[in-house]
C-alpha cells in the first residue's frame, strides 16, 4: 500500500469496457479500475515557492536591505534637524580649511583613478544579430530517405543500412534534416571539388543573410573568423570568403579547424580578444561543417554514427565593441568559459578521425564519450559556477561541503567511489550522515539554456542532471528534430528558435553549452539588452513554428 501521502494524490475510476468477445468470460459485461495520479495542492506548492524565491531574494539582497534603510534613517535625521542656512553654513565651514592646491590635487587624483579605470576596463562585445542558413527542400530527407540514398549509393551492406536505420530511430532527428544529394553518388564524394561547393552554398547563403539584416558592407568587417572541424582547403574558407565579398586588404581573417563541435564559442572567444585589441570595429564568426567531406563509406559502427546525426547547417554573427551599437544591438557578452581535457590519451581519442580497415576515413566516436562528456562538463560548470550563480546558491553548495568535512563522511586519505554523470556532478554512494551533494540550481542564473543538440541522448542526459524542465531543453530538442545535429553551429539554432518564439526579454541571460572533439566543453554566457521581437523574415522557424514543441520529444 502507498503512504498515506501517496495515496491522497491518486484517484480511481470504473470503466466499463463493455461484453468480453472470447475467452472464457465471453458474453460478460466486464470492468477495469483506472489508478490516476492527482496534480498536486496548489496553493501549498506556490507558498512553497515564493518561500524559496524569498530566500535567495533575501540572501542576494541581504546588505543592501541591511544598510540601505540605516542610511536613509540617518541621513533624514541630520538633514531634518538643520535649517537650509544651518546647511550651507556647514557645507561652507567644512570646505573652508582646504586651501587651492590640495583640492586641486584631491581633484587631479580623483581624475586620474577615474581615466585609468576607464581605459583598463574591458570593452563590452555586443552582438548584434545573427543569421542561420536555411537549405532549399530539394535537400530535405526524410529517415526513410536518408537509408535509401545510402543504399542507392551502393557504398553500405545491409548490415550498415540496418544499424544507421536502427540509430535514426532513436536519434530524436525528424523528417525534415538537409544533407547534400551527393552522398547517393556511388563515386568518392570526399573531394575537394564536393567540399568547396557545399562550403560556398552554406557560408555564402548565412553571410548574405547576415548582410542583409545588419546592413553592414563587407568592406566595413575588421575581424573575420571562420571554424569548420573537417574541411580546411587551401586556400582556407576565410580567404574564401574575403574573395567573394571583396573585403578590405588589412582584415584579421583567422580559420580554425579540427576543433569539433564546441568550435563555435571558441571562435566568438578569438574574435572577442581580437576586438578587444582593435577599438571601434566590428567582426563576423562563420560557424559550419561539411557533411558530403565527412560522410563514411565503410562498416565500422563507431565511425558510421556521424553519418546518421551530422546534417547541413551554418551560423554568422555579427560582433562589434563600438559603443554606439549598443542601441541596435541584441545581447551582450558576459563570459566565456573554456575546459580542455586533451592531456588525457582516453580524453583525447574520443572522437578522433582515422581510417579504418579498407583504408575509408571517417570520424570514430569512443563507447565512453557521455561519460568523458559528463567530466569535462564538470570541469566547466564548476568554473562558470561562481561567475554567474546568485550568492544564495554559492552559499548553499559551500555549507554542504563544509557539512560533508565536519560530518567525517570522507576522511582525509580515504577514496569514496563516485560516477560521473553528464551534467558533470559526482554521483557518491548514500553515506551514514545522510548529506547528499548540492547540485546548484542554474535555472537561478539563466533564463534560457542552448545545449548543443548532439543526441537525443545527450539531451536527455543534461535535463535530468541539471535538473532542467521540458521548457529549458526545448529548443535544443527542437533543432534536433527539424535540423539534426549541424555541429558548432546548432546552438545559434536553438537561440533563433527563441526568438522566434519570442521568449527573449530585455535582461535575459542566456547560457550557450557546447562540447567537441579534444575533448573540449565551452560556455557562452549572453545578456539580452533589449527586448527581441519575433522575426517576421529571415528566420529558419518561421515555416514551421507552429509545430513545435511536438508532445513525443518531451
Amino acid at each position: 500500500m502507498p503512504p498515506t501521502g501517496e495515496q491522497d494524490l491518486l484517484s480511481t475510476e470504473i470503466v466499463n469496457r463493455g461484453v468480453e468477445s472470447s475467452g472464457p468470460d465471453a458474453g460478460s459485461i466486464t470492468f477495469s479500475v483506472r489508478v490516476r495520479r492527482r496534480l498536486p495542492d496548489f496553493v501549498q506548492s506556490v507558498n512553497l515557492k515564493y518561500v524559496k524565491l524569498g530566500y535567495h531574494y533575501l540572501i542576494n539582497h541581504a546588505i543592501y536591505l541591511a544598510t540601505v534603510p540605516v542610511l536613509i534613517l540617518v541621513f533624514s535625521a541630520e538633514i531634518g534637524s538643520l535649517s537650509r542656512e544651518e546647511l550651507w553654513r556647514k557645507l561652507s565651514d567644512s570646505t573652508a580649511g582646504y586651501d587651492l592646491a590640495t583640492l586641486l590635487a584631491f581633484f587631479a587624483v580623483f581624475v586620474f583613478t577615474l581615466s585609468v579605470y576607464f581605459m583598463s576596463r574591458p570593452r563590452s562585445i555586443y552582438l548584434i544579430d545573427f543569421a542561420c542558413f536555411k537549405p532549399t527542400d530539394d535537400l530535405k530527407v526524410t529517415k526513410e530517405e536518408f537509408i535509401d540514398l545510402a543504399r542507392r549509393s551502393g557504398k553500405f551492406d545491409e548490415a550498415s543500412l540496418e544499424f544507421q536505420k536502427k540509430i535514426l530511430e532513436s536519434s530524436g532527428i525528424g523528417d525534415e534534416t538537409y544533407v547534400p544529394r551527393a552522398i547517393m553518388s556511388p563515386d568518392n564524394i570526399s573531394t575537394m571539388k564536393e567540399g568547396r561547393a557545399e562550403a560556398s552554398l552554406v557560408i555564402f547563403g548565412a553571410l548574405d543573410e547576415l548582410f542583409k539584416k545588419t546592413r553592414i558592407r563587407p568592406k566595413d568587417v575588421g575581424v573575420l573568423v571562420v571554424n569548420c572541424s573537417i574541411f580546411n582547403p587551401t586556400p582556407s574558407l576565410s580567404a574564401m570568403i574575403i574573395n567573394h565579398y571583396k573585403m578590405r586588404g588589412n582584415i584579421l581573417s583567422f580559420n580554425l579547424g579540427g576543433m569539433g563541435c564546441s568550435a563555435g564559442i571558441i571562435a566568438v572567444d578569438l574574435a572577442r580578444d581580437m576586438l578587444q585589441a582593435n577599438p571601434n570595429n566590428v567582426a563576423v564568426v562563420v560557424s559550419t561543417e561539411m557533411v558530403g567531406y565527412n560522410w563514411y563509406p565503410g562498416k565500422d559502427r563507431s565511425m558510421l554514427i556521424p553519418n546518421c546525426y551530422i546534417r547541413m547547417g551554418c551560423s554568422a554573427l555579427l560582433l562589434s565593441n563600438r559603443s554606439r551599437d549598443y542601441r541596435r544591438a541584441k545581447y551582450r557578452l558576459e563570459h566565456i568559459v573554456r575546459t580542455h581535457k586533451g592531456a588525457d590519451d582516453r580524453y583525447f581519442r574520443s572522437v578522433y578521425q582515422e581510417e579504418d580497415e579498407q583504408r575509408f576515413k571517417g570520424l570514430k566516436i569512443s563507447k565512453d564519450l557521455v561519460e568523458i562528456g559528463g567530466d569535462a562538463l564538470k570541469t566547466n560548470i564548476t568554473t562558470l559556477g561562481p561567475l554567474v550563480l546568485p550568492l544564495s546558491e554559492q552559499l548553499l553548495f559551500f555549507a554542504t561541503l563544509v557539512k560533508r568535512y565536519l560530518s567525517g563522511t570522507k576522511p582525509k586519505g580515504s577514496t569514496t567511489a563516485t560516477s560521473v554523470t553528464l551534467d558533470g556532478s559526482q554521483k557518491s554512494p548514500p553515506t551514514s550522515s545522510g548529506t547528499k551533494p548540492y547540485i546548484p540550481d542554474y535555472k537561478l542564473a539563466f533564463e534560457h539554456f542552448c545545449v548543443h543538440a548532439a543526441s537525443k541522448t545527450v539531451v536527455n542526459e543534461l535535463q535530468r542532471n541539471l535538473g532542467l524542465s521540458n521548457a529549458n531543453v526545448e529548443p535544443s530538442r527542437a533543432t534536433l528534430h527539424r535540423f539534426g545535429n549541424t555541429s558548432s553551429s546548432s546552438i545559434w539554432y536553438e537561440l533563433a528558435y527563441l526568438e522566434a518564439k519570442g521568449r527573449v526579454k530585455r535582461g535575459d541571460r542566456v547560457w550557450q553549452l557546447s562540447f567537441g572533439s579534444g575533448f573540449k566543453c565551452n560556455s557562452a554566457v549572453w545578456k539580452a539588452v533589449r527586448r527581441i521581437k519575433k522575426p517576421t523574415s529571415n528566420n529558419p522557424w518561421l515555416d514551421c513554428l507552429d509545430r513545435y514543441p511536438l508532445e513525443e520529444l518531451s
